[in-house]
């Protein structure tokens, strides 16, 4: 089965400078999920978020399409690591207490996905997906430079799918009844090629270096280290949150 695949080509790359999720997130989904037993991670990539959930569930698979982001993926006692798209896990009915989707829910068929995880989660399982686009920083010429690469230099080579993190979901069909998940940002500390190798985690660039053979992160890092100077900064992430029960 096809799917967009952006990253398998960047895995490495991906699995190394994407950042966590906060705890507080994973300790909500615990909190209102009907039971601990059972997890899903859904377009799990390299783990981003698998690892923080078997810690609060007592097993998860993990799925993903891409082999390439799976064998970035750290081994773990209670996760169990498969290669599959979103829309036919391969997973027994009505298995799991709760399904997660992390930066991933723009990249699937809808309608597949939705009858899937109806088939997958119990009934009063939970559904969460949560997106997280542009970054920003306290230093407003920072952020202002950031803004100016996604925008500009790489603004035309976003895949059309992206353009629903930059609604912040608003126009997906979100078929469950809600739930009111709490208010959370994403936040990290890093030094600047931290950063950098983040920008080269995006699927914009990949498609700019593809199109032009050059890395456009290259010759934006100079511009970047004149504002941002030594040591280490916060980089903060808005995240957005769909939630709701099956």
């Amino acid at each position: 089965m096809s799917f967009p695949d952006h990253f398998s080509a960047i895995a490495a790359t991906y699995a190394r400078y994407r950042p966590s999720y906060p705890a507080q997130l994973f300790n909500w989904i615990a909190d209102v999920a009907p039971a601990r037993n059972a997890a899903w991670d859904c377009g799990a990539g390299s783990g981003q978020a698998t690892v923080a959930l078997a810690e609060r569930f007592a097993s998860v698979v993990a799925t993903d399409a891409s082999a390439e982001q799976l064998g970035q993926a750290p081994a773990h006692p209670r996760i169990t690591w498969r290669v599959a798209p979103a829309e036919a896990s391969g997973l027994g009915p009505l298995s799991m207490d709760a399904v997660t989707i992390a930066q991933a829910l723009h990249w699937f068929d809808l309608p597949r996905f939705w009858s899937e995880v109806r088939r997958v989660v119990r009934p009063g399982g939970v559904v969460v997906a949560w997106s997280y686009g542009r970054p920003f920083l306290m230093d407003a010429a920072i952020t202002g430079v950031l803004r100016d690469f996604h925008d500009n230099v790489v603004g035309p080579y976003w895949p059309i799918e992206r353009g629903m993190v930059d609604m912040r979901y608003q126009t997906m069909d979100f078929p469950f009844d809600r739930l009111s998940p709490p208010g959370l940002d994403l936040r990290a500390t890093w030094m600047l090629d931290e950063l950098t190798g983040y920008l080269r985690s995006w699927s914009a660039t990949r498609r700019y270096i593809e199109a032009h053979g050059i890395d456009p992160v290259t010759a934006f890092s100079e511009s970047l280290r004149h504002v941002w100077g030594d040591g280490s900064r916060e980089v903060i992430w808005p995240l957005t949150i769909l939630s709701g029960r099956v």
